[in-house]
Order: C-alpha cells, then sequence, then structure tokens
C-alpha cells in the first residue's frame, strides 16, 4: 500500500503534475524545467526528487546534464495505469498548453550559455 499512497502524494501537488504533462512533450533538464516553471533550482529538484521516488520519472546522465523522462517501466504495476490515464487529464488546460508549447522551444544550451 506504501507505493500508491506515495504514488498519490506525488501528484497532489500542481508543479509535480506540470512537470509530467511537460515531460510528455520531450526529456528535459533541471534548467529548462526552471525556466519553464519559472521556480528556483532546488524547489524544481525536489519535486524531481519526489516524482523520481514515486518512479513516475527516471534521469539519465548526459555529458553535464541530466535529461529527465517519464518512467516507461512497465514492472510497476501503478505507473502502468496511472501514465496512461495522466496523459488524458488537462489536455485543455490553459496553463498545461501554455507549459507545452514552452517545452518546444526551451533551449538548455541557451539557458546553460554554452
Amino acid at each position: 500500500m506504501d507505493k500508491i499512497v506515495y504514488a498519490f502524494k506525488a501528484l497532489a501537488d500542481s508543479n509535480r503534475i506540470r512537470i509530467l504533462k511537460m515531460l510528455e512533450i520531450r526529456p528535459l533538464c533541471v534548467c529548462e524545467i526552471t525556466e519553464i516553471l519559472n521556480l528556483a533550482t532546488s524547489t524544481v529538484s525536489k519535486h524531481l526528487s519526489i516524482l523520481r521516488n514515486a518512479e513516475f520519472i527516471t534521469d539519465e546522465k548526459d555529458g553535464k546534464w541530466v535529461n529527465y523522462y517519464l518512467n516507461t517501466d512497465q514492472t510497476n504495476p501503478y505507473m502502468r495505469h496511472l501514465l496512461p490515464l495522466i496523459r488524458t487529464w488537462l489536455t485543455a488546460d490553459e496553463r498545461v498548453l501554455n507549459d507545452q508549447k514552452k517545452v518546444t522551444t526551451v533551449d538548455r544550451n541557451t539557458l546553460c550559455g554554452i
């Protein structure tokens, strides 16, 4: 029961739901998510940690960046059912649509000054 409770607690924050909806578009790094949400890096990192611990997302090191992805591992039965369901949520929400539009234009190379 602990895993399902933790999963729903992870969903109990609008910024974490926004992050999940952004990751539906493509993998993102912390600086990109920070830019879109207009939050402190430490706050975004905490949200990502909660989502990772609840098994909604995974991460992978890519050079100097860490890319965050939706968890496609089908071994967790909660994620196998919840992630497809979340994809159907908030499809007309103005804030989510605005975030998803920003995902298509945000550029980590510009943000990090490379």
